[in-house]
Order: C-alpha cells, then structure tokens, then sequence
C-alpha cells in the first residue's frame, strides 16, 4: 500500500489544456472516487497516475517516488477498465494469473494468490470457466481478481459499474467496498455516478473541465458544498435554487418570490444571491411558499413532488404517502438550519 500525490498536474494536447493544475493528496489505504460529469478530466487523471497518458507538467508521486517517467508495469499498480478485458481463450484461472505468469513467477505462487483472490470474491466455483460462460457480474470480479493478485500498492478502477445494469451496480458497489475494507489497498475510482461516490469514498474529488472543484468526505460535500456546481451535483434529486437578491432580511426572488434568510448569516441589501434548499429539506405542510404541483413520483419509502413556483420548479422529498395530484396546490415551507446561500455571479458559497 502506499500514498498517492498529484502536485500541479497538468495534461495538454499541443496547445489545448485538458488539466489546469491539479493538486490532490491520497492517504495510504484511503479509497478516493473522482466524479465530474464527462469531460471534465477524471479519466485522464487516472490515466496519467496510471503512466498510461503522459504528464505535460507538475508531479506525480506513488508511495513518496516520483513516477513521472516511470513505466506503468513498474509504477507498482493495478487497473480495472470499463471494459473487462479478459482474454476469451482462457479459463478464468488463467485469466487471474496471467500478470504473474508474464513475471514468471513460480507456479506454486501463481495457484496460491489465484485460489486466495478467487474466495475473496466467491469464484473459487468459476475458475475452470471461459469468460463467454460468465455474467457481466462475474466478468468484472474476475477483472478484479487479475488486478488483487498482483498484490499492488493502488488499485484503479476506471468507470467498472458503467456497464452493469442498474441492480448489479448496487452489489458490485458493496461488493468493491467490502473489498477495500478487506484489503486496505489504496484505492482511486473513476466515475461520473454521483451516486457510486456517496456511497463508496472516504474522500470524493469533484471536478469540473479540468479543475479540482471541491475535495472532502461524502458528507462534507452534500452538507457544505463550496459552490453552486458541487451543490448541484452531489445529491439525488438535486438542490433546488431559486435567484434572487436579498432585501430587508429576507431574500426576493427575481419573481417576487419571498423566503427568509437563513439564521447566523448577513447579507447587504441588494446582493445577488442564489437561494438553495434540498428536496428533503422542502416540507409540504403548514406556511411556506404557494405552489402548484407538477408531478407525484412515488418511489416506495418517500415521494418525490414536484411543484410549480412561480416561474421555477421545485423538488420536495417526503417519507409521508400524500393523496396529491397534478393541478393540486400546496405549500413549501424550507427548513431554514438547512437552506444554502451562494454568490449569483462568482458560485460561492456565503457564510457567516
């Protein structure tokens, strides 16, 4: 295992910049997800710590050894593609061991880290099996499998789910994390699911074209986020926003739409400002903002509603099962400990 360091790294294609400088910092045995919509240079990132892109400029260092020209079998890592990339004329056994194979190391060896990586992943019934007999599943695990029994400092997994369908990512997601708290192996992820991030990393690097937005835990990014791209990104359904400007204590929207302020936090007459609130931070009940609803989306344990204020439509969340319908009207009323203010023209964040 080791730590992972990105100083001022920076990727061109002649004179086009794909990455503006970016500075990251892995703890040994840390798993860290880079999420950012497509485009935004995740991929590449993971690529150039991989020494599968070259770097234009800065640094990049893998248990405190700078890999700038380092070649990528000697970078001591491992990687997991979207793509399984099996090889189809070999068993799964032979699959898993073929890294080692290519090192020759001894046979014994060989049979030995297969047979450990195949029961960490329940394959040891799958080993005499051709990829073309596998699931999507199962391919993957054996990718994963190839990639454990290197036994490497950094693991890299770049976008492994995205082909999977929607109720095999949720268990290869546990099926991931679970690994990591079995191995401890220093772990970066690639995807765009903002999802697969919450759920997985103990840090989550969000980037936008090229730039390093926001670093932190989960938790940190959906509860503080320090700007209006984060907010909108981290959270499923998203953060509601309303522009607006603030006036005598309580912020008017452009339509004339009056909330108040969140407590602990000043802000001058007439500054521009972005009111945001979480889905599940909207209550339907009691005073609160005139709205007409849009939409009911029942999905089970909370409803989603979506209500017409205004000129903007708003997303509440609700765990109680409301007889509501298209055309009916209700009342938001935001939870003001929980409502986010950020600067209309620069995206920041306000505090106090």
């Amino acid at each position: 295992m080791a730590s992972v360091s990105v100083a001022n790294a920076r990727k061109s294609y002649g004179h086009h910049e794909i990455l503006h400088g970016v500075d990251i910092d892995i703890q040994d045995g840390e798993f860290v997800i880079l999420v950012g919509p497509s485009g935004c240079g995740k991929s590449t990132l993971l690529r150039m710590i991989a020494g599968l892109e070259e770097i234009s400029d800065g640094r990049i260092s893998i248990g405190g050894r700078v890999v700038n020209d380092v070649a990528p079998k000697e970078r001591d890592i491992a990687m997991v593609f979207q793509s399984y990339a099996l090889y189809p004329h070999m068993t799964v056994e032979e699959n898993m061991g073929f890294s080692l194979r290519l090192a020759k190391a001894p046979k014994d060896q060989i049979k030995a880290r297969v047979r450990e990586a195949a029961e960490i992943l329940s394959l040891e019934h799958l080993l005499e099996r051709h990829p073309r007999n596998l699931s999507g599943g199962q391919r993957q695990r054996v990718a994963m499998g190839r990639a454990i029994v290197r036994n490497p400092q950094v693991f890299l997994f770049d976008e492994p789910l995205s082909n999977l369908d929607a109720k095999l990512r949720v268990q290869m997601r546990s099926e991931i994390k679970q690994l990591h708290q079995r191995l401890r192996t220093t772990t970066i992820y690639v995807t765009h699911d903002q999802i697969e991030a919450m759920t997985m990393a103990d840090k989550i690097v969000v980037m936008r074209d090229g730039y390093v937005e926001q670093i932190g835990s989960p938790l940190d990014l959906y509860d503080r986020p320090e700007n209006l791209f984060v907010a909108g990104f981290i959270g499923s359904p998203g953060m509601n926003f309303i522009k607006g400007k603030s006036m005598g204590g309580s912020f008017v929207s452009n339509d004339d739409v009056t909330l108040p302020l969140p407590p602990g936090i000043s802000v001058h007459d007439s500054h521009e400002i972005t009111y945001g609130i979480r889905p599940e931070h909207l209550g339907v009940e009691g005073d609160g903002l005139n709205g007409e609803v849009v939409l009911v989306e029942p999905t089970g344990a909370e409803t989603q509603v979506t209500v017409k204020v205004g000129p903007d439509q708003m997303i509440a969340s609700v765990r109680e099962r409301l007889d509501l319908r298209a055309g009916d009207h209700i009342k938001l009323s935001p939870n003001l400990a929980k409502v986010h203010l950020f600067d209309s023209v620069s995206g920041t964040r306000l505090t106090s």
